[in-house]
């Protein structure tokens, strides 16, 4: 049994440009559609599991006189029957109709456990329920669909009742997360966007009466072709004018201008009133929308404020002041018959510490390593200088703004070669001695040596469980992990660890750095498959973590397809972004293994695959080299390339 969670959806910025993006397909001069969309708190609690049947149950107190239980056969026909019948469930069967038609699947049971998301609210209620259906089928079945070929399956599925959904419904998708949606022609692409502050959003259905179908009848006039001024001002409003209002929306999102986002609202809903209105006006005037609006007890409390979906007067979101306002509004609007509902976009924590293993003994370099530790051995680098390991690790670190570093020693005593490196100043006479440059940049490593943390793995039991001691350095937010016998080096002017953190804060979710391996090798490394959530294949949606696998066994369940149809074969690249879960699930691994009194080793492996099966991971194609100095055969080779540029 799989529990699954499917937000609603909010459109902060962008309503209707989903169709009229579509629209390109027939006229090249109109601008594609572009919206800002996000998940929202409430949605769709379920439990799915495999059946003989199609069956859709629910236990939701919240829904409990609104919905009907079923179940049916899966046959295509009846399904399609059900789609076409009415009713909430109507839309479930509209995508398993689908799901059966092209992928050939068995039923499935699911068991809605909870509904906290408002149905006919213009939330995508609808929406929510076609993507929990779709994923159910994927995760069940192991189709490696990914986030937008889910999506796509929900969009189709409801396009096969006698409802009408625009193609950004289905961004609930997504997650509870904003993401830039934009719609050319049949193409429709997602990116995550960044948000600086947090942001307190109320929306709330205005308990009003609209006709969207009338509201989509009478704007979709104007398309593909204006013919009058007033469809060309349409044309513009949901075309180069919503443009510039979304990029100026992205901006201030990532700035953590809050104030200037709220009154981007308000000339949204402006424009809006100017260049839409006049094409539906009985509908779109929307009195008791422009009431809530400009209410006077509302204003104090509220940035801006705008109309939701298709407009009219179905519902209402403001951006409030601060999470009080928040409060005393949703206490307002509640108040005055309306029923409104909190979102609070948090901002992504940026990476600030990271951590490396050192603990280990180096026994394939021995005996050198007797004398010197691996993470010390001197690397020639391409500016002519010698490096040691560490520190060109700890560089990397420094310029991708890592503020803290934690480094996991074997004892106490190795505590001692790391001070005497990094905090012991060069006496005067060997500084003399020194160029002027080189005099300078040891001011460099003695800064370093002030952003440095000791923690110790006193018994060897495995990599997690190195991992693990630094937890508490941890403090309960993401943090980088890079292995301390590998060096890295990017191929952008941006440093490997930056481009690593730069995709945590889009995705924040347990990211690890992907590099491809020929079939041959990938038995020495963690190998992940999945599915790329985007066209150019750097980010892999991760179905499956291996440590080591067999060549046999990786050609046959590890390859990932890429889109020459061929296989690839992603190894760990050698750099994490570990998420609280991580340290949580490696704190259960150990206490298992200590209550069982078992030797086994605690792999950080197994506690990321079972972090992604309940949360999800992400993989990242880093634009980079690696290299391994972990033998004797990569040690010389890692000596011979990495001076060159």
């Amino acid at each position: 049994m799989i529990k699954l969670f499917v937000p609603g959806r909010l459109c902060l910025f962008g309503e209707h440009t989903d169709w009229a993006g579509h629209y390109r397909t027939m006229n090249a001069d109109i601008a594609p559609g572009a919206a800002i969309v996000t998940g929202i708190e409430q949605g769709i609690y379920a439990e799915v599991e495999k059946s003989s049947l199609f069956e859709v149950q629910s236990m939701a107190p919240e829904i409990e006189g609104q919905w009907q239980d079923f179940a049916c056969r899966m046959d295509e026909a009846e399904l399609k029957r059900i789609a076409k019948s009415g009713g909430f469930f109507c839309y479930c069967a509209g995508v398993a109709s689908y799901m059966l038609e092209w992928y050939k699947v068995g039923g499935v049971r699911i068991k809605i456990t909870s509904m906290t998301l408002p149905m006919k609210s213009g939330l995508s209620s609808s929406a929510a329920i076609c993507v929990l259906v779709a994923r159910a089928f994927n995760l069940l079945y192991n189709l490696n669909l990914n986030t937008l070929g889910e999506m796509n399956i929900a969009y189709v599925g409801e396009l096969r009742t006698s409802s009408r959904c625009g193609r950004l419904d289905q961004a609930c998708a997504f997650g509870v997360k904003p993401n830039l949606m934009t719609f050319d022609g049949d193409e429709v692409e997602v990116q995550s966007l960044n948000v600086k502050k947090p942001l307190f959003w109320v929306f709330a259905d205005l308990c009003g009466e609209k006709d969207t179908v009338k509201i989509l009848r009478d704007l979709n006039r104007g398309y593909p072709f204006a013919s009058n001024e007033q469809e060309e001002r349409e044309h513009q409003a949901l075309g180069e004018l919503n443009q510039a209002i979304v990029n100026r929306a992205i901006k201030y999102m990532a700035e953590g201008d809050v104030e200037k986002l709220g009154q981007l609202m308000n000339e949204a809903e402006d424009l809006f009133n100017s260049h839409v209105t006049p094409m539906c006006p009985d509908q779109l005037e929307a009195p008791r929308l422009k009431a809530v609006l400009s209410d006077p007890a509302i204003l104090p409390l509220v940035y801006g404020g705008k109309g939701v979906g298709s407009h009219g007067d179905g519902s209402v979101q403001f951006l409030a002041r601060n999470v009080d306002c928040q409060q005393q509004l949703i206490n307002y609007l509640n108040g005055q018959g309306m029923k409104a509902y909190p979102l609070t976009i948090k901002p992504v924590h940026t990476v600030r510490r990271a951590i490396i293993p050192v603990a280990g003994f180096g026994t394939r370099l021995y005996p050198a390593t007797r004398a010197l530790k691996k993470d010390f051995f001197p690397i020639p680098c391409p500016d002519g200088m010698v490096r040691p390991v560490i520190l060109i690790l700890l560089e990397e670190l420094m310029r991708s703004g890592v503020e803290e570093v934690c480094l996991v020693l074997g004892s106490e005593e190795e505590r001692q070669l790391y001070a005497d490196f990094f905090e012991r100043p060069l006496s005067e006479e060997h500084l003399r001695k020194l160029p002027k440059q080189y005099q300078e940049y040891e001011n460099r490593i003695l800064d370093i040596g002030k952003r440095l943390r000791y923690v110790y793995q006193r018994e060897k039991r495995g990599f997690g469980h190195a991992v693990y001691q630094a937890a508490e350095f941890a403090r309960n937010e993401p943090v980088l992990l890079m292995l301390g016998d590998t060096l890295y080096r990017s191929l952008t002017n941006k440093p490997c660890a930056l481009q690593l953190i730069e995709e945590y804060e889009r995705y924040n979710c347990l990211i690890v750095g992907l590099y491809p391996v020929p079939l041959p090798d990938v038995s020495h490394f963690g190998i992940m498959t999945g599915v790329w959530e985007d066209k150019d294949e750097r980010i892999l949606n991760v179905s499956t973590i291996y440590e080591k696998p067999t060549s046999s066994y990786a050609e046959e369940y590890l390859g990932v397809r890429n889109s020459m149809g061929g296989q690839e074969y992603c190894s760990v690249f050698g750099q994490y972004i570990l998420t609280p879960e991580v340290f949580s699930q490696l704190e259960e691994d150990i206490k298992k293994a200590d209550e069982e009194n078992s030797p086994r080793e605690i792999e950080l492996t197994s506690a990321l695959e079972a972090v992604r099966s309940r949360v999800g991971m992400m993989g990242v194609r880093l634009y980079s080299q690696r290299f391994d100095m972990g033998n004797t055969a990569a040690l010389i080779d890692t000596v011979a390339k990495f001076s060159h540029l």
